[in-house]
């Protein structure tokens, strides 16, 4: 599985680093820094719906395995700003496989915590895409193809649904355009019984 392609602003998850990501508040700390920008602790609670407390206790634990760092340049007096060190995340499938039963386990609730991150998502945009402007209405996708294919041409299939997403990566709207919003897309490839 990947989450983002390889460029020097994605981190690739290995043993120690997933073990310090797999749990599912770390996760929502990481992407609220990754998609929304720095914050402090009290910010991210109130957002998350969690204790201060909580969240700087993870934070500080992000930050330990390189996740988080520091933005000190947004805080004033004892304020502590926090910002994501990198704009993706790779996952190894080998961490699947991994000898360690721990490594293993923070490997399926990665990918668990994933999956249901995915589905938030989703359901927050039907639930609420009455609130945005009519044109969003018209351009959002849900949809799913059944293909019967080999695991090689599956890898293809990945492989190219990923260098078209690049594509547009490079052709991305400056944060100051009119109209542009971060867009979320989500692919799903795996294979289904049918008996």
């Amino acid at each position: 599985m990947v989450s983002e392609p390889r460029n020097p602003q994605v981190r690739e998850l290995d043993a120690r680093s997933l073990r310090g990501l797999a749990h599912p508040l770390r996760m929502q700390l990481l992407d609220a820094l990754r998609f929304a920008g720095p914050a402090t602790a009290s910010q991210l609670a109130e957002r998350l719906g969690e204790s201060s407390g909580a969240t700087s206790y993870h934070l500080r634990q992000l930050a330990e395995y390189g996740f988080v760092e520091d933005a000190p340049e947004l805080g004033k007096g004892r304020e502590r700003w926090w910002k994501a060190v990198h704009h993706g995340l790779r996952f190894d499938d080998s961490l699947l496989t991994d000898q360690d039963p721990a490594v293993r386990g923070a490997a399926d609730l990665y990918l668990h915590e994933v999956a249901t991150t995915q589905t938030r998502e989703l359901s927050t945009w039907l639930g609420s895409r009455d609130s945005w402007p009519e044109e969003w209405n018209h351009v959002w996708d849900m949809s799913s193809a059944t293909l019967r294919l080999t695991p090689d041409l599956t890898r293809e299939l990945i492989e190219q649904m990923h260098a078209l997403v690049d594509t547009f990566r490079d052709r991305a709207a400056a944060e100051d355009t009119p109209g542009a919003e971060q867009v979320r897309i989500h692919t799903h490839a795996f294979p289904i019984r049918t008996d």
